[in-house]
């Protein structure tokens, strides 16, 4: 334990002093908001005087950690209502939104000649949730270290640029309208942690709408590790493994995640008004606040020289995915929302 306390301070205490710097800074700004502020300075001071090792420990636990306690504690302030509203149209939105996707990274990516198993953890990556998914169906498609080293680094630097380019894009064509403008952040961004951001640049009943069709896509991560082993089990049979070795490689570990639970389960107390209304607002408080350090972290670990070295191929790759999965959603949400 103090072994982690040690490696964890010095990245943990950056994130949490960018944070208080960045809704200070939010207060003379109102309309831009502190989550700009917390990426920006974030980047900024990730790729130059905080761009050390000790910093890592600290970043990965405020990104990943941090966010999953957020979403946990978010949902003391929700009503099943309020998950139940977007109803059957919006899963249907979602299944689709996550189809084409997988599709459209996988076709995109022969086409410009990456392997088979890279193509389709970049379809899982974009389609559910960023890196959490990749490293859910890497194991199912015995996929090898640098094809998942390589498509997290894309993912999450094209989820990066959509964070900032989707809130502009739900203006033009929905003038921020709440649910459309929720269903193309939170079916569209890669990682939670990108969806609570692209929703803050908006306005918080965006973000709050936004994430629950994100977890509606992370639930999901179940049905894409199934159909992932689906599909990794025919080629092994036909090209490497007896049926045999092929039946006993196709099993696969893929739950929901411990907050999406966690989510639930306060969501359904609040709902049973077996949560006190002090609680309640103090959970929504300290998880905005742990989104903000969240945000920090996302920033922080933003590395230039990551972008400079996939090169213009990789990058091409992530781009084009984007776009696809941006006029997907637009169709889709004329379909479905």
């Amino acid at each position: 334990m103090k072994n982690f306390i040690v490696k964890t301070a010095p990245g943990f205490l950056a994130c949490v002093i960018i944070s208080f710097l960045s809704q200070k800074i939010a207060e003379f700004f109102p309309t831009i908001g502190s989550a700009l502020f917390a990426i920006g300075i974030g980047i900024l001071c990730g790729n130059t005087f905080l761009n050390k090792d000790c910093f890592d420990e600290g970043t990965r636990f405020s990104e990943k950690n941090l966010l999953e306690y957020s979403i946990v504690l978010t949902g003391a302030a929700l009503m099943l209502k309020d998950i139940a509203a977007l109803g059957l149209s919006g899963i249907g939105f979602i299944l689709c939104q996550m189809i084409t996707t997988i599709f459209a990274a996988y076709i995109i990516g022969r086409k410009i000649g990456f392997n088979k198993k890279f193509c389709l953890l970049m379809g899982a990556g974009n389609a559910v949730c960023g890196s959490s998914a990749i490293a859910t169906v890497s194991p199912v498609l015995d996929a090898d270290t640098k094809d998942k080293g390589l498509s997290i680094t894309i993912v999450n630097v094209t989820g990066t640029i959509l964070m900032v380019l989707l809130p502009l894009i739900t203006e033009i064509l929905y003038k921020h309208e709440t649910l459309q403008t929720s269903a193309m952040i939170g079916g569209i961004l890669q990682s939670i942690g990108q969806v609570i951001a692209g929703g803050q640049l908006v306005n918080p009943e965006v973000t709050e709408v936004a994430t629950i069709f994100k977890i509606i896509r992370i639930i999901f991560i179940v049905l894409v590790a199934l159909s992932y082993s689906h599909i990794n089990a025919e080629h092994e049979e036909k090209h490497i493994f007896t049926k045999e070795k092929n039946k006993k490689d196709s099993k696969i570990k893929a739950g929901i995640p411990w907050f999406i639970i966690g989510f639930f389960i306060m969501a359904s107390l609040h709902t049973a008004h077996l949560l006190p209304e002090a609680f309640t607002k103090g959970a929504k408080t300290i998880s905005q606040q742990f989104e903000i350090i969240a945000l920090v972290a996302i920033g922080m670990r933003v590395k230039f020289k990551d972008l400079i070295s996939e090169g213009p191929k990789g990058m091409i790759y992530g781009l084009a995915v984007g776009t696809c999965q941006v006029i997907a959603a637009f169709i889709l949400i004329n379909i479905f929302i």
